[in-house]
Protein backbone atom coordinates (compact mmCIF):
# COMPACT_ATOMS: atom_id res chain seq x y z
CA UNK A 1 0.00 0.00 0.00
CA UNK A 2 1.30 3.35 -0.87
CA UNK A 3 1.71 6.17 2.13
CA UNK A 4 0.00 8.74 2.12
CA UNK A 5 1.41 11.79 0.43
CA UNK A 6 0.36 15.77 1.17
CA UNK A 7 2.98 17.64 -1.40
CA UNK A 8 3.96 21.12 -0.32
CA UNK A 9 2.95 23.78 -2.92
CA UNK A 10 3.49 26.83 -1.24
CA UNK A 11 5.46 28.33 1.86
CA UNK A 12 4.45 31.77 2.79
CA UNK A 13 6.81 33.56 5.13
CA UNK A 14 5.96 36.82 7.45
CA UNK A 15 8.23 39.04 9.76
CA UNK A 16 6.14 39.42 12.95
CA UNK A 17 7.69 41.78 14.98
CA UNK A 18 5.49 42.37 18.20
CA UNK A 19 6.23 45.09 20.63
CA UNK A 20 6.97 43.65 24.15
CA UNK A 21 4.74 45.61 27.44
CA UNK A 22 8.10 46.41 28.64
CA UNK A 23 11.63 45.48 27.61
CA UNK A 24 12.72 42.04 28.66
CA UNK A 25 16.28 42.09 30.06
CA UNK A 26 18.70 39.37 30.45
CA UNK A 27 22.97 39.24 31.36
CA UNK A 28 23.05 39.36 27.21
CA UNK A 29 21.21 42.35 26.43
CA UNK A 30 17.87 43.64 26.76
CA UNK A 31 15.03 43.20 23.84
CA UNK A 32 12.21 45.33 23.10
CA UNK A 33 10.00 43.50 20.44
CA UNK A 34 9.24 39.48 19.96
CA UNK A 35 10.71 39.66 16.43
CA UNK A 36 9.76 36.67 15.13
CA UNK A 37 9.05 35.05 11.84
CA UNK A 38 5.58 32.89 11.24
CA UNK A 39 6.10 30.37 8.82
CA UNK A 40 2.52 28.83 6.78
CA UNK A 41 3.22 25.42 4.61
CA UNK A 42 0.07 24.91 2.17
CA UNK A 43 -0.17 21.27 0.44
CA UNK A 44 -1.61 20.51 -2.98
CA UNK A 45 -4.25 18.55 -0.85
CA UNK A 46 -5.55 21.70 1.03
CA UNK A 47 -3.97 20.81 4.74
CA UNK A 48 -1.82 24.07 5.46
CA UNK A 49 0.19 24.20 8.87
CA UNK A 50 1.44 26.69 11.19
CA UNK A 51 4.73 27.37 12.53
CA UNK A 52 6.63 29.98 13.90
CA UNK A 53 10.16 31.00 15.48
CA UNK A 54 11.84 33.55 17.57
CA UNK A 55 15.47 34.23 16.57
CA UNK A 56 17.88 34.98 19.33
CA UNK A 57 20.77 36.83 17.80
CA UNK A 58 23.17 36.10 20.98
CA UNK A 59 22.32 32.46 21.78
CA UNK A 60 21.22 30.99 17.84
CA UNK A 61 22.62 33.30 15.66
CA UNK A 62 19.78 34.66 13.94
CA UNK A 63 17.44 37.62 13.87
CA UNK A 64 14.62 38.15 11.73
CA UNK A 65 16.00 39.06 8.80
CA UNK A 66 17.92 36.07 8.58
CA UNK A 67 15.27 33.93 9.21
CA UNK A 68 13.35 35.62 6.47
CA UNK A 69 15.95 35.20 3.85
CA UNK A 70 16.85 31.82 4.92
CA UNK A 71 13.37 30.93 5.31
CA UNK A 72 12.92 30.93 1.17
CA UNK A 73 15.80 28.71 0.84
CA UNK A 74 14.20 26.38 2.93
CA UNK A 75 11.12 26.40 1.38
CA UNK A 76 12.56 26.17 -2.46
CA UNK A 77 14.09 22.81 -0.83
CA UNK A 78 11.02 21.67 0.43
CA UNK A 79 8.14 22.37 -2.33
CA UNK A 80 7.22 19.54 -3.74
CA UNK A 81 7.74 17.36 -1.14
CA UNK A 82 5.69 15.17 0.96
CA UNK A 83 4.89 17.12 3.85
CA UNK A 84 4.21 13.88 5.89
CA UNK A 85 7.62 12.68 5.31
CA UNK A 86 8.91 15.17 7.98
CA UNK A 87 12.45 12.99 8.90
CA UNK A 88 13.00 13.56 4.78
CA UNK A 89 12.35 17.24 4.73
CA UNK A 90 14.56 17.60 8.16
CA UNK A 91 17.31 16.25 6.12
CA UNK A 92 16.18 18.20 3.14
CA UNK A 93 16.22 21.33 5.62
CA UNK A 94 19.72 20.26 6.67
CA UNK A 95 21.11 19.51 3.52
CA UNK A 96 20.38 23.13 2.29
CA UNK A 97 22.07 25.01 4.92
CA UNK A 98 23.78 24.36 8.34
CA UNK A 99 22.71 25.25 11.42
CA UNK A 100 19.84 27.94 11.43
CA UNK A 101 17.77 25.69 14.16
CA UNK A 102 15.84 28.99 15.13
CA UNK A 103 14.05 29.08 11.51
CA UNK A 104 14.10 25.40 10.98
CA UNK A 105 11.77 25.12 13.85
CA UNK A 106 9.84 27.18 12.23
CA UNK A 107 9.42 24.85 9.59
CA UNK A 108 9.38 21.70 11.68
CA UNK A 109 5.80 23.13 13.66
CA UNK A 110 4.24 23.93 10.66
CA UNK A 111 5.34 20.03 9.14
CA UNK A 112 3.88 18.68 12.35
CA UNK A 113 0.68 20.69 12.16
CA UNK A 114 0.10 19.42 9.05
CA UNK A 115 0.78 15.81 9.88
CA UNK A 116 -1.48 15.64 12.98
CA UNK A 117 -4.09 17.30 11.22
CA UNK A 118 -3.86 14.72 8.26
CA UNK A 119 -4.20 12.19 11.22
CA UNK A 120 -6.91 13.62 12.72
CA UNK A 121 -5.82 14.00 15.82
CA UNK A 122 -4.31 16.40 18.72
CA UNK A 123 -0.73 17.04 18.50
CA UNK A 124 0.37 16.07 21.29
CA UNK A 125 -1.62 12.79 20.80
CA UNK A 126 0.19 12.21 17.05
CA UNK A 127 3.62 12.40 19.73
CA UNK A 128 2.14 9.76 21.53
CA UNK A 129 1.63 11.84 24.31
CA UNK A 130 -1.68 12.24 26.45
CA UNK A 131 -3.05 14.65 28.96
CA UNK A 132 -2.68 14.03 32.40
CA UNK A 133 -0.90 16.42 34.23
CA UNK A 134 -0.93 19.56 34.64
CA UNK A 135 0.94 22.25 33.22
CA UNK A 136 2.01 25.33 34.92
CA UNK A 137 4.49 28.15 33.94
CA UNK A 138 6.66 30.81 34.99
CA UNK A 139 6.86 34.14 35.06
CA UNK A 140 10.05 36.15 34.38
CA UNK A 141 11.83 38.82 36.15
CA UNK A 142 14.17 40.49 33.81
CA UNK A 143 17.43 41.44 35.23
CA UNK A 144 18.12 45.41 36.30
CA UNK A 145 17.74 47.33 39.58
CA UNK A 146 17.46 44.92 42.69
CA UNK A 147 14.43 47.33 44.21
CA UNK A 148 12.81 47.35 40.54
CA UNK A 149 13.30 43.54 40.44
CA UNK A 150 11.45 43.06 44.18
CA UNK A 151 8.63 45.08 42.95
CA UNK A 152 8.77 43.46 39.68
CA UNK A 153 8.43 39.93 41.37
CA UNK A 154 5.59 41.46 43.75
CA UNK A 155 3.66 42.55 40.88
CA UNK A 156 4.06 38.62 39.66
CA UNK A 157 3.09 36.71 42.70
CA UNK A 158 -0.09 39.28 43.46
CA UNK A 159 -1.07 38.17 39.43
CA UNK A 160 -1.57 35.14 40.99
CA UNK A 161 1.40 33.42 39.51
CA UNK A 162 2.98 30.35 41.71
CA UNK A 163 6.24 30.13 40.55
CA UNK A 164 9.16 32.73 39.69
CA UNK A 165 11.83 32.71 37.38
CA UNK A 166 14.69 35.54 38.23
CA UNK A 167 17.15 36.53 35.67
CA UNK A 168 20.55 37.26 37.05
CA UNK A 169 24.12 37.23 35.71
CA UNK A 170 25.99 39.92 37.12
CA UNK A 171 28.50 40.26 39.64
CA UNK A 172 28.38 38.04 43.05
CA UNK A 173 27.29 41.06 45.37
CA UNK A 174 24.59 42.47 42.74
CA UNK A 175 23.00 38.97 41.89
CA UNK A 176 23.13 38.00 45.85
CA UNK A 177 21.09 41.22 46.46
CA UNK A 178 18.84 40.81 43.64
CA UNK A 179 17.48 37.50 45.12
CA UNK A 180 17.68 38.74 48.53
CA UNK A 181 15.39 41.64 47.94
CA UNK A 182 13.03 39.50 45.86
CA UNK A 183 12.69 37.16 48.65
CA UNK A 184 12.47 39.70 51.17
CA UNK A 185 9.09 41.17 48.95
CA UNK A 186 7.72 37.52 48.17
CA UNK A 187 8.53 35.42 51.33
CA UNK A 188 10.32 32.32 51.37
CA UNK A 189 7.00 29.83 49.86
CA UNK A 190 7.27 30.38 46.19
CA UNK A 191 9.62 28.61 44.21
CA UNK A 192 12.42 30.81 42.71
CA UNK A 193 14.23 29.57 39.79
CA UNK A 194 17.03 31.47 38.81
CA UNK A 195 18.81 32.06 34.97
CA UNK A 196 22.46 33.65 34.19
CA UNK A 197 22.44 33.06 30.86
CA UNK A 198 26.00 32.45 31.02
CA UNK A 199 26.57 35.80 32.77
CA UNK A 200 28.67 33.96 35.30
CA UNK A 201 32.57 32.53 34.96
CA UNK A 202 33.49 28.79 35.83
CA UNK A 203 35.06 30.43 39.05
CA UNK A 204 32.65 32.08 40.42
CA UNK A 205 29.82 30.29 39.52
CA UNK A 206 29.76 27.74 42.59
CA UNK A 207 30.36 31.23 45.43
CA UNK A 208 28.01 32.81 43.73
CA UNK A 209 25.41 29.58 43.94
CA UNK A 210 26.59 28.90 47.65
CA UNK A 211 25.55 32.40 48.81
CA UNK A 212 22.25 32.40 47.00
CA UNK A 213 21.24 28.70 48.91
CA UNK A 214 19.76 30.56 52.07
CA UNK A 215 16.67 31.85 49.27
CA UNK A 216 15.45 28.22 48.69
CA UNK A 217 16.78 28.35 44.47
CA UNK A 218 14.76 25.63 43.01
CA UNK A 219 17.41 25.58 40.23
CA UNK A 220 19.92 27.52 38.48
CA UNK A 221 19.35 28.12 34.26
CA UNK A 222 23.32 28.05 32.19
CA UNK A 223 25.64 29.11 34.92
CA UNK A 224 28.68 29.87 32.78
CA UNK A 225 29.65 29.95 28.94
CA UNK A 226 28.05 27.52 26.98
CA UNK A 227 31.80 26.85 25.62
CA UNK A 228 32.98 26.25 28.78
CA UNK A 229 30.77 23.33 29.34
CA UNK A 230 33.81 20.82 30.67
CA UNK A 231 33.18 22.83 33.81
CA UNK A 232 29.90 22.57 34.32
CA UNK A 233 30.23 18.40 35.88
CA UNK A 234 32.35 20.05 39.05
CA UNK A 235 30.23 23.06 39.31
CA UNK A 236 27.21 20.34 39.58
CA UNK A 237 29.04 18.64 41.91
CA UNK A 238 29.97 21.44 44.13
CA UNK A 239 27.04 23.33 43.84
CA UNK A 240 24.40 22.89 46.68
CA UNK A 241 21.84 24.48 43.57
CA UNK A 242 20.68 22.10 40.75
CA UNK A 243 22.49 23.37 37.57
CA UNK A 244 20.04 22.75 34.22
CA UNK A 245 21.66 23.06 31.19
CA UNK A 246 20.18 25.68 28.60
CA UNK A 247 22.48 27.03 26.22
CA UNK A 248 24.73 24.24 26.31
CA UNK A 249 22.38 21.80 24.83
CA UNK A 250 21.07 22.51 21.62
CA UNK A 251 20.29 19.00 20.11
CA UNK A 252 20.24 15.68 20.57
CA UNK A 253 24.13 15.02 20.61
CA UNK A 254 24.65 17.79 22.80
CA UNK A 255 22.11 16.33 25.23
CA UNK A 256 24.32 12.93 24.87
CA UNK A 257 27.90 15.08 25.29
CA UNK A 258 25.91 16.43 28.71
CA UNK A 259 24.83 13.43 30.14
CA UNK A 260 28.26 11.00 29.78
CA UNK A 261 29.77 14.10 31.47
CA UNK A 262 26.88 14.15 34.05
CA UNK A 263 27.19 17.74 33.89
CA UNK A 264 23.46 18.90 34.79
CA UNK A 265 20.77 17.42 36.56
CA UNK A 266 18.16 18.81 34.10
CA UNK A 267 17.82 20.06 30.37
CA UNK A 268 16.24 22.76 29.14
CA UNK A 269 14.37 22.05 25.08
CA UNK A 270 13.40 25.20 23.47
CA UNK A 271 12.35 24.43 19.56
CA UNK A 272 14.64 27.05 18.88
CA UNK A 273 17.87 25.48 19.52
CA UNK A 274 16.53 22.05 18.38
CA UNK A 275 15.17 23.04 15.43
CA UNK A 276 12.15 21.72 16.22
CA UNK A 277 9.86 18.81 17.82
CA UNK A 278 11.92 16.17 15.37
CA UNK A 279 15.18 16.49 17.44
CA UNK A 280 13.63 17.43 20.93
CA UNK A 281 11.52 14.38 21.25
CA UNK A 282 15.66 12.77 20.37
CA UNK A 283 16.81 14.78 22.97
CA UNK A 284 13.74 13.52 25.45
CA UNK A 285 14.56 9.81 24.29
CA UNK A 286 18.76 10.86 25.33
CA UNK A 287 17.16 12.46 29.08
CA UNK A 288 15.61 8.76 29.27
CA UNK A 289 19.03 7.17 29.96
CA UNK A 290 19.17 8.66 33.49
CA UNK A 291 16.39 10.11 34.21
CA UNK A 292 17.23 13.58 33.67
CA UNK A 293 14.47 16.36 34.15
CA UNK A 294 13.12 18.80 31.36
CA UNK A 295 11.87 21.87 31.04
CA UNK A 296 11.03 22.83 27.95
CA UNK A 297 10.97 26.60 27.28
CA UNK A 298 11.56 28.94 24.57
CA UNK A 299 12.50 32.86 23.61
CA UNK A 300 9.75 35.21 22.86
CA UNK A 301 7.55 32.88 20.93
CA UNK A 302 3.81 34.17 20.24
CA UNK A 303 0.99 31.14 21.35
CA UNK A 304 1.82 29.67 18.04
CA UNK A 305 5.08 28.11 18.94
CA UNK A 306 4.42 27.93 22.84
CA UNK A 307 1.30 25.83 21.49
CA UNK A 308 3.55 23.22 20.17
CA UNK A 309 6.00 23.04 22.88
CA UNK A 310 2.83 22.67 25.23
CA UNK A 311 1.64 19.76 22.84
CA UNK A 312 5.57 18.31 23.36
CA UNK A 313 5.54 19.01 27.02
CA UNK A 314 2.71 16.15 27.67
CA UNK A 315 5.04 13.17 25.78
CA UNK A 316 6.96 12.79 28.59
CA UNK A 317 6.87 12.69 32.49
CA UNK A 318 10.21 13.96 32.30
CA UNK A 319 9.25 17.08 31.50
CA UNK A 320 8.55 19.06 34.66
CA UNK A 321 8.87 22.26 34.30
CA UNK A 322 7.38 24.95 32.05
CA UNK A 323 8.71 28.25 30.81
CA UNK A 324 6.16 29.46 28.82
CA UNK A 325 5.03 32.96 29.85
CA UNK A 326 6.71 35.55 26.95
CA UNK A 327 3.45 35.45 24.84
CA UNK A 328 1.69 37.15 28.21
CA UNK A 329 4.16 40.00 27.37
CA UNK A 330 2.87 41.13 24.14
CA UNK A 331 0.86 44.32 23.18
CA UNK A 332 -1.01 42.10 21.04
CA UNK A 333 -1.57 38.61 20.56
CA UNK A 334 -2.65 37.67 16.86
CA UNK A 335 -3.23 33.64 17.35
CA UNK A 336 -6.33 32.08 16.91
CA UNK A 337 -7.07 28.95 19.22
CA UNK A 338 -3.44 27.80 21.42
CA UNK A 339 -2.85 27.49 24.43
CA UNK A 340 -4.96 29.19 26.88
CA UNK A 341 -3.34 30.28 30.74
CA UNK A 342 -5.65 30.02 33.59
CA UNK A 343 -5.07 32.32 36.84
CA UNK A 344 -2.09 30.83 38.70
CA UNK A 345 -0.22 30.16 35.29
CA UNK A 346 -1.94 26.86 34.76
CA UNK A 347 -1.86 25.97 30.51
CA UNK A 348 -4.58 24.52 28.58
CA UNK A 349 -3.19 22.71 25.33
CA UNK A 350 -5.98 22.60 22.73
CA UNK A 351 -7.39 19.23 21.67
CA UNK A 352 -8.68 20.30 18.14
CA UNK A 353 -6.58 17.97 15.25
CA UNK A 354 -3.37 19.49 14.92
CA UNK A 355 -1.42 22.13 16.51
CA UNK A 356 -4.99 23.84 17.19
CA UNK A 357 -3.40 27.17 16.99
CA UNK A 358 -3.17 29.43 13.32
CA UNK A 359 -2.36 33.59 12.81
CA UNK A 360 -5.18 35.73 11.94
CA UNK A 361 -5.40 36.48 8.94
CA UNK A 362 -6.21 40.50 8.87
CA UNK A 363 -2.70 40.72 10.82
CA UNK A 364 -0.67 38.48 8.51
CA UNK A 365 -2.52 40.70 5.68
CA UNK A 366 -0.18 43.49 7.37
CA UNK A 367 3.15 41.76 7.60
CA UNK A 368 6.16 41.84 5.34
CA UNK A 369 5.81 38.49 3.19
CA UNK A 370 7.83 35.95 1.01
CA UNK A 371 6.02 33.34 -1.22
CA UNK A 372 7.65 30.51 -2.22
Amino acid sequence: MKAAELIISEVEIFKSPIKLKEPFVISLGPLTHAENVVVVIHTREGISGFGECSPFMSINGESMDTCFIVAQYLAQALKGKNALDIEGCTLAMDKTIFGNASIKSAFDIALYDIAAQHAEKPLYQFLGGKKGKELQTDYTVSIGDPDKMAKDALSIKERGFQIIKIKVGGSKAADVERIRMIREAIGMELPLRIDANQGWNAHEAVDILEAMQPYHIQLCEEPIPRWDFMELPRIRKQSPIPIMADESCSNHHDAARLEQLEACDMINIKLGKSGGIYDAMKIIDVAKKNKTRIQIGGFLESRLAFTASAHLALTSDLVQYYDFDTPLMFVEDPVVGGITYGPHGEVTVPDAPGLGASVDREYLSSLEKATV
